[in-house]
């Protein structure tokens, strides 16, 4: 009766709020409110970062956006990194940063699925070796094992243009446009992050219409990448169950130990929701 609900995630929107735009025809008090957040926001990030060349730092910020939503994973760290760089100036590290870490996505999803495919041709590949540093390859096998979604393929196919043309060989146009092609390649990197280890609405492992929450289908919970990825960062949860203030899971109904689908369990949160509960 119980599926796993999404509960590790690691994400960092301060960045949306320096681009808030605030409107004229707003009320005095929410207009306030919005300057003074972007006040301590500011005051966040000068902490962090420092004041020196603050306006390059602040248009750095702006320009990269928020960091995507993601499941706690092998990548997150990382990010930080490459997105700390790229704010303070330091645009071919970040750049070539993005390019090693989405190199390093693809052999860390291969090496952790690898046992679950031992009876496909692409283990014979894999088995014996610690890494690989052909994308083209490493695309086809995990394209083939069904692991990667089209969109994050198409991503990772523009980012691989971005190493072997601008960032890793040699390109003598880098040396005036680190800070653009870093900024490309940490998008693309996010677009990959955002399609491949968030909730972006549109992957086919989450049940539907669960209002905010992300549960993983039933059908999915088997499949290699969902269940050595997503799993470690999610709660088995029933429908009934729900978050205390300091967001653990309360959960402590006496639930039947029957299977449902994943419409019914949608249908008995919306129920839960209400106040009706089954006897």
């Amino acid at each position: 009766m119980k599926r796993y609900r999404l509960y590790n995630f690691d994400f960092d929107s301060r960045a949306s709020v320096l681009n808030l735009e605030i409107k004229e025809e707003w009320k005095e008090e929410t207009k306030r409110l919005h300057r003074e957040n972007k006040i301590k926001i500011e005051e966040m990030f000068i902490e962090e970062y420092g004041k020196l060349n603050w306006d390059q730092k602040v248009k750095n910020i702006k320009d990269l956006g928020s960091k995507p939503i993601s499941i706690v994973a092998f990548h997150n760290r990382f990010f930080n990194q490459i997105r700390s760089s790229f704010i303070i100036g330091s645009y071919y590290p970040a750049l070539t940063g993005a390019c090693a870490l989405g190199e390093r996505i693809l052999n860390h999803l291969i090496f952790a699925l690898k046992e679950d495919f031992r009876n496909t041709p692409e283990y014979k590949k894999v088995y014996n070796i610690e890494s690989i540093d052909d994308w083209d390859e490493m695309l086809d096998i995990l394209e083939k094992w069904k692991i990667l979604l089209p969109d994050v393929i198409s991503n990772y196919r523009l980012l691989k243009n971005i190493r072997n043309k601008k960032a890793i060989h040699f390109d003598k146009e880098t040396d005036t446009e680190d800070r653009k092609l870093a900024l490309e390649a940490i998008k693309l990197l996010a677009m990959i992050i955002t399609g491949q280890f968030s909730y972006a609405g549109y992957q086919p492992w989450f049940i539907e219409n669960t209002r905010g929450s992300f549960y993983i289908k039933k059908n999915w919970e088997d499949k290699p990448f969902i269940k050595r990825i997503y799993l470690p960062n999610c709660r088995l949860v029933g429908p009934y169950h729900k978050l205390g203030t300091n967001f653990e899971v309360i959960d402590n109904y006496p639930y039947t130990d029957k299977e449902i689908t994943d419409a019914e369990f949608v249908r008995l949160m919306e129920q839960a929701r209400q106040g009706i509960f089954l006897k």
